[in-house]
């Protein structure tokens, strides 16, 4: 094959390349549909946050991608995933006491877990941006738990209940990034990120769980 033939395939390739990227990066195409799916809450979250731009959305979207498309993830230690479980059912308990307190230690956990699975350090600015890209199933539960633990502990009026449910939601971050084999097909809770498992101890008032009972009395 002569080096003309060569140059002329390659230049083919580049310019089919960049039609296609054309089209699945344009709003409203193979590429929003694309990033709706990959996103899924996320994409909502960050659409509200354009006022509904499209264009704007799926653009910061794109970036992130290309940001934080390829981390790989590192595995956990067996005793590192132990010592994480353990640290998880003591902020469980220390809910009882002191919710506000148990909100922080649970945010400081996660933010631990992140930057020990490969993704940037939650001082960094960047580890949200990263999480969406790879975990934005239960990316907003974490986000609430991270701005209420953030807001002087809870000494902002936030309730109880509120505090309650977003260690419930932040717990399915948890589990996601703590469990041994990240690459499992999804489970039935997975695929409804509306609906985690709420954690034993956590349950609501009536399960018989002295922290459900604790978790219904309001600030």
């Amino acid at each position: 094959m002569s080096t003309g033939v060569i140059i002329a395939i390659v230049v083919v390739v580049i310019v089919l390349a960049a039609a296609l990227t054309t089209v699945l990066l344009r709003p409203g195409g193979m590429g929003g549909r694309s990033l709706h799916r990959r996103f899924g809450p996320e994409y909502d979250r960050v659409l509200r946050r354009h006022d509904g731009d499209t264009k704007a959305t799926e653009k910061e979207l794109s970036e992130r991608l290309s940001r934080h498309g390829d981390i790989t993830t590192r595995p956990l230690p067996t005793q590192a995933r132990e010592e994480y479980t353990a640290r998880w059912a003591a902020v469980q308990e220390h809910f009882i006491d002191s919710p506000a307190k148990a909100l922080g230690e649970a945010d400081t956990l996660i933010g631990d877990l992140v930057r020990d699975r490969g993704f940037p350090d939650a001082k960094s600015g960047e580890h949200f941006d990263a999480l969406s890209v790879h975990h934005a199933r239960h990316l907003q539960g974490y986000r609430d738990a991270h701005e209420i633990a953030g807001r002087r502990g809870g000494d902002d009026g936030t309730s109880t209940e509120e505090m309650r449910e977003a260690l419930v939601r932040a717990r399915a971050m948890f589990e996601e990034l703590v469990r041994a084999d990240t690459n499992r097909a999804p489970s039935n809770r997975d695929a409804d990120p509306d609906r985690p498992d709420e954690p034993a101890a956590v349950k609501p008032h009536g399960s018989g769980s002295r922290l459900g009972v604790l978790g219904r009395r309001q600030n």
